[in-house]
């Protein structure tokens, strides 16, 4: 079971405008599957996904900066499906999920 899920720009300075945040909603959000071996194991956590978002608003890049392994590649493949609002230029920023078992 996911708790939560939120996007925050990057970097994460206070009250700090960057070029490179990520300054668009999402449209649509996927939530990740918690992965079985980690409902086995009750493991709960947070992934944080670096994604780059095309001006059309898919996410053209996505990556793992952080999390554990087990729960790394359903944040990494929930966050590739999300799709964001056109923009004239890419965007970066991180993807926040946050994971708890039932």
């Amino acid at each position: 079971m996911i708790l939560a899920v939120s996007l925050r720009t990057v970097p994460v300075l206070a009250q700090q405008v960057h070029e490179d945040e990520i300054v668009r909603r999402a449209k649509s959000r996927v939530d990740p599957e918690y992965p079985e071996l980690a409902r086995k194991m009750k493991l709960a956590g947070a992934v944080k996904i670096a994604v780059v978002v095309a001006p059309n608003g898919t996410v053209k890049d996505a990556h793992v900066v952080g999390g554990h392994p087990v729960l790394a590649n359903a944040a990494l493949a929930a966050a590739r499906k999300w799709r964001f609002e056109p923009a004239p230029a890419e965007s970066s920023g991180i993807i926040d999920f946050k994971f708890e078992p039932q």
